[in-house]
C-alpha cells in the first residue's frame, strides 16, 4: 500500500475518521469538565551535604560521592519519612480517616502504614539538573492540605536526614568509648610492668648507669694493658735473675750489692797485699781472709735477695693481672647485662609509649565523633517553602484538548485502515492491475447525471457509464 492509496483511503473513509476525531474530543472535554481539580505545592530544598566518616574523620564533598542526589531522592520519598509526616500531621488520629482506611482495607493493616503510602502517591519530587536544590512537590484537592503536606515533607526530611547523621556518629562514639576505656587498660599495664622491672632491676637511669660502667670498662681495659705489659717486664727480669743473677741489670743496680762488691774488691785486694809480704798462718792474713769471705757472703745473700726481690715483685704484677683481668671480666659481664637491660626496659617504653599513642589518638577521635553525634546540625535548608496554591494544576482542558486531537485523528487513521483490510474495495486503476494481475485496457469513468429525476422512474432508469 502506497500513499497514493492511503490517501484514497482516508477519502473515502473521511466520515469515520472525523467522527472518531468528534468523539475523542467530546469525550476527552467532558472528562475533563467532570475530573475534580487538583492543586499542587512546591516546597524547594538546598543540598549542602559534606560527608564525614565517623571512624576515619575523612571529609568528603557531596559532589564527588556518586549517587548521592539519587540517594536523597529516594530518603525524601521513603516510607520513613512519610510516616514522619503522618505523626507530625496528627493524620491518623482523624475519626473520617480510620473510617475510610476500614472501608478500603477491612481492617487490615496499620492506619499510619495506609497513609504514608497515600501521601507518597502524590508525592512528586524533581531534582534540579545542575544544582543541589530539589524540589518537593505534593499533589491533591485542598489546598491547605497540600501546601501543609508539601513543607512537612520537607521539615521531616531534614530531620530525618539529621538523624542518619547523628546515629552512625552515636555508634561510633560508643565504639570509641570502649576502646578508649580497653587502650587505657592497655596504658596502664604497660606502665606497671616497666615499673615493676625498675624496681626489680634497681634502675633509675639506666644510660647514666651504663654510661658510669662503661668508662669504668674502658679504664679497667687500659689498667690490663698496663699490668700485662708490668707483667711481662718483671717476668722477664725474674728469669735473669734466676738465671745468671750477677747479670740482671736489678742485681747489678741495687747500690748496697755495689758497696759490697767494692768492699769486696777492697778486701780482695787487701788480702793479695798482705798474702805477698805476710805467710797464711799469720794473724793478719787471717784477718784478711775472713773480712773476704763475710764480704763475698754478704754480697751472695744480697745478689740472692735481690733476685728474690724480682721474683717476688714479678708475682705481685702477675696477681695484679689476674684481679684487673677478672675484674675486668666482671665489668665486661656488667655491661652486657646492663645493654640488655636497657634493651628490654626500651622494649617496655616502645610499649609504653605506643599504648599512650594509640590512647592519645582514639581519646581525641572519640571526643570529635562524640560532639558530632550530639550536634544535630543539618546540612539541608529549605530554600522556599510550599505556599497555599490559588489556580489548579489540573486537570489542564486545553492540553488535554491538544492531546485528545492527536490520539483522535491516530485513531481514526488506524480504525479506517483496519475497516479497509477488513473489506478490501477498489478504489483506483491501480488497485485493479495489483488485484487481477492483468493489463489494463481502459477506465469507465461513472458519474451521477446532470438532472435530478424523482420517483419510482428515477430509481429506475439505468445510468450511462462513460467509457475513456
Amino acid at each position: 500500500m502506497n500513499l497514493s492509496q492511503l490517501l484514497l483511503i482516508l477519502r473515502a473513509r473521511k466520515k469515520m475518521v472525523i467522527g472518531t476525531l468528534l468523539l475523542v474530543v467530546v469525550v476527552t472535554l467532558a472528562v475533563s469538565l467532570l475530573l475534580p481539580k487538583t492543586y499542587q505545592a512546591n516546597s524547594t530544598l538546598l543540598l549542602n551535604y559534606k560527608g564525614v566518616d565517623p571512624l576515619t574523620g575523612l571529609t568528603m564533598p557531596g559532589q564527588l560521592m556518586p549517587g548521592y542526589m539519587a540517594t536523597q531522592i529516594d530518603i525524601i520519598g521513603s516510607k520513613n519519612v512519610a510516616l514522619r509526616v503522618v505523626d507530625r500531621l496528627q493524620l491518623a488520629n482523624s475519626p473520617a480517616v480510620i473510617a475510610q482506611f476500614n472501608e478500603s482495607t477491612d481492617g487490615k493493616g496499620s492506619v499510619r502504614d495506609w497513609l504514608a503510602d497515600l501521601l507518597l502517591r502524590k508525592l512528586d519530587v524533581t531534582p534540579s539538573r545542575e544544582s543541589s536544590v530539589v524540589s518537593v512537590g505534593f499533589s491533591g484537592s485542598d489546598p491547605q492540605f497540600v501546601a501543609a503536606v508539601a513543607n512537612a515533607f520537607a521539615e521531616e526530611y531534614m530531620h530525618a536526614s539529621v538523624q542518619l547523621k547523628v546515629d552512625p556518629m552515636r555508634r561510633a562514639s560508643n565504639y570509641f568509648d570502649q576502646q578508649t576505656k580497653l587502650l587505657r587498660d592497655n596504658v596502664e599495664q604497660a606502665q606497671s610492668r616497666l615499673s615493676k622491672y625498675q624496681q626489680e632491676h634497681g634502675i633509675v637511669s639506666v644510660d647514666n648507669r651504663l654510661d658510669v660502667e662503661s668508662n669504668r670498662l674502658n679504664d679497667l681495659s687500659a689498667q690490663l694493658v698496663a699490668a700485662q705489659a708490668q707483667l711481662m717486664e718483671a717476668t722477664s727480669r725474674q728469669r735473669m735473675a734466676s738465671g745468671s743473677a750477677g747479670a740482671s741489670p736489678d742485681v747489678a743496680a741495687n747500690p748496697l750489692i755495689q758497696n759490697l762488691r767494692v768492699g769486696l774488691g777492697n778486701a780482695e785486694a787487701k788480702l793479695a797485699d798482705i798474702g805477698q809480704r805476710l805467710g797464711r798462718n799469720h794473724p793478719q792474713y787471717e784477718s784478711a781472709q775472713a773480712e773476704v769471705a763475710k764480704l763475698r757472703r754478704d754480697l751472695n745473700e744480697q745478689i740472692a735477695l735481690t733476685s728474690q726481690s724480682v721474683g717476688n715483685n714479678a708475682t705481685v704484677l702477675a696477681q695484679r693481672e689476674a684481679q684487673i683481668r677478672q675484674a675486668l671480666a666482671e665489668q665486661k659481664a656488667k655491661v652486657l647485662e646492663l645493654n640488655r637491660t636497657r634493651d628490654e626496659m626500651n622494649v617496655l617504653m616502645k610499649d609504653v609509649e605506643s599504648a599512650q599513642r594509640a590512647f592519645d589518638v582514639t581519646s581525641q577521635r572519640g571526643s570529635q565523633t562524640r560532639i558530632e553525634g550530639q550536634a544535630e546540625q543539618s546540612d539541608i535548608a529549605i530554600l522556599n517553602p510550599a505556599v497555599v496554591p490559588t489556580e489548579p494544576s489540573g486537570p489542564r482542558v486545553f492540553r488535554n484538548l491538544l492531546l485528545s486531537v492527536f490520539l483522535g485523528i491516530l485513531l481514526g487513521f488506524g480504525a479506517a485502515i483496519v475497516l479497509e483490510l477488513l473489506d478490501r474495495r477498489v478504489r483506483s486503476e491501480n488497485d485493479l492491475n495489483d488485484a487481477l494481475d492483468i493489463p489494463l485496457f481502459g477506465v469507465i469513468d461513472w458519474k451521477e447525471p446532470a438532472r435530478r429525476k424523482t420517483g419510482i422512474l428515477a430509481s429506475l432508469m439505468p445510468r450511462r457509464p462513460r467509457l475513456t
